[in-house]
């Protein structure tokens, strides 16, 4: 029969291993919900995130559940704006304080931000972030940072639908 002392141990520490994964037992996805409700002006529930990883960079999209709400595409415009100007100088500190600064490609992307080109455009639904690079380490940074976001995400971020390079227009906003 096993020691009650031992199971009395693996029970703690497998509640210790919930709180360390979510932060106070919340699940990932909750806590990086609250804590990008404080960064992001538009609803995560009345929105979707769209990644589009490529071979010299991708997109992300921001897109409002409903095309006629014409307040949430204002923030989300508003917003992407703010960060694609960030991004640009290599400034991750929004997508940090959301994810963690451990996310997955953040530290390559700081690192070599002078290396990646970012446009911003406006979309009829939301607006979009494109980056551009001629970095297979950078391309490959902006996958695993989407990817991040994906899993982060959860039901309010989509994977897109694999668009092509030349699709992407370098709109400065």
């Amino acid at each position: 029969m096993p020691d009650r002392r031992i199971i009395a141990l693996l029970a703690a520490g497998g509640v210790v291993a919930v709180v360390a994964v979510g932060g106070e037992g919340r699940p990932r996805e909750v806590a990086v919900a609250e804590r990008g409700a404080k960064v992001m002006p538009f609803s995560l529930d009345a929105t979707t995130h769209v990644f589009d990883a490529t071979a010299t960079g991708g997109t992300q999209r921001v897109v409002a559940d409903d095309p006629r709400d014409g307040e949430q595409i204002r923030l989300i415009r508003e917003h992407l704006r703010r960060e694609a100007v960030a991004f640009r100088r290599g400034d991750f500190a929004d997508p940090a304080s959301i994810h963690g600064t451990e996310m997955p490609g953040l530290a390559a992307l700081e690192a070599g931000y002078e290396r990646i080109e970012v446009s911003y455009r406006d979309l009829p639904d939301g607006a979009e972030i494109a980056y551009r690079t001629d970095d297979p380490a950078l391309a490959v940074a902006v996958a695993d940072w989407f990817d991040a976001q994906l899993g982060d995400h959860g039901g309010d971020a989509v994977k897109g639908e694999g668009r092509s390079d030349s699709d992407h227009s370098s709109h400065q906003g």
